[in-house]
């Protein structure tokens, strides 16, 4: 099979197209044919070493993608060969994932895809995904689980709404019944924002932005702390959540202590990968909810533009994720898509 690998942490040069051996799965595991593979900024941080050292002398990298199941391994139920999945955490500890022909994953990592939901969707899930139900269950006023009406009544904030993760909280809170605000930095990501949902978008970079949600928030799902502590603090009502799951530009967190503290506010940070297997298997249920009920579609016209390369094409595929391409980036890996 084809599958891209990289030695050593680097730049996107670093990956290189090889032929590898059909991969077997063990007991518990599914081998998927990856029809479509998604790239989320950990995959680069990952390759490059940003975000931690390389651990396996070689690595095929991507934690999310989408196919098709074309064998199981012991214990799996052999009904599940030919079902269409999502695949989400492929590479999380593991040296393959989904930049390849064949993927072999835990089975509980395959996920059955909807008749109405296609590859694009699929592998546009993982990451982004989860991250945005976690961001959304962590209050400690809210729910621990997303349903439609589980947010009614409540304002959600989705910091930068024209990211993947952003969209996705954009979506799922709409779906679980909340008011959604997004910030944006201008007109285009406006459009995107509002695309995917939001029912009322604020460009951060003109007037007040405080200003323009009067009313305040309950929950931020926040993408640039540091940046947008201080606009955070001024909507968030009292008892709110800043749910945390990166800082963006990197600018260092001063906290006001006593301001939080007349807000009983709570501040949340979120790692998917230690959030523990309870709440991410919460998070598949409830997004798989979603799905069923078309929630989540993706494509500019959903606030979402897909940005392909095809599978000698990864480096590209890595440099525009870096680039800060908007969107989401995409590798089609084989045949059919839909």
């Amino acid at each position: 099979m084809q599958a891209i690998v990289y030695r050593d942490n680097g730049g996107p040069e670093v990956l290189h197209l090889v032929e590898r051996d059909l991969p077997e799965p063990g007991p518990g595991e599914v081998r998927v044919r990856i029809a479509v593979s998604g790239i989320n900024p950990t995959d680069w941080q990952a390759r490059s070493g940003v975000a931690h050292r390389k651990l396996f002398p070689e690595v095929t990298p991507h934690l999310d993608g989408a196919g098709v199941v074309d064998t199981v391994g012991e214990g799996v139920d052999p009904s599940r060969i030919g079902q269409r999945v999502w695949v989400f955490m492929a590479a999380a500890g593991r040296p393959t994932g989904t930049a390849a022909e064949f993927a072999v994953v835990p089975a509980g990592q395959a996920v059955p895809l909807p008749d109405g939901a296609g590859f694009d969707v699929g592998a546009s899930l993982g990451v982004p995904a989860l991250t945005a139900h976690r961001a959304l269950t962590v209050a400690g006023n809210g729910p621990s689980r997303l349903h439609p009406g589980a947010l009614n009544g409540k304002v959600v904030l989705a910091a930068g709404g024209a990211g993947a993760v952003g969209h996705a909280v954009i979506q799922l809170a709409r779906w679980a019944g909340a008011a959604v605000i997004s910030t944006v930095s201008g007109p285009e990501k406006a459009k995107l924002a509002t695309a995917a949902g939001a029912h009322q978008v604020v460009n951060y970079r003109e007037g007040d932005p405080a200003a323009a949600m009067p009313d305040g928030v309950d929950l931020i799902a926040e993408v640039a702390l540091g940046a947008n502590l201080a606009l955070d603090l001024a909507v968030l009502r009292t008892g709110g959540t800043i749910a945390t799951y990166a800082n963006e530009g990197g600018r260092k967190v001063e906290l006001n202590v006593g301001q939080n503290m007349v807000l009983n506010s709570h501040l949340h940070f979120i790692v998917l990968y230690t959030a523990g297997p309870q709440a991410r298997a919460h998070a598949v249920e409830d997004v798989s909810a979603a799905l069923r009920d078309g929630a989540l579609p993706v494509g500019e016209e959903h606030g979402l533009p897909l940005t392909r390369f095809p599978l000698h094409r990864t480096a590209d595929a890595h440099r525009a994720v870096e680039s800060g391409t908007v969107g989401k980036i995409l590798v089609d890996v084989s045949e059919p898509r839909r």
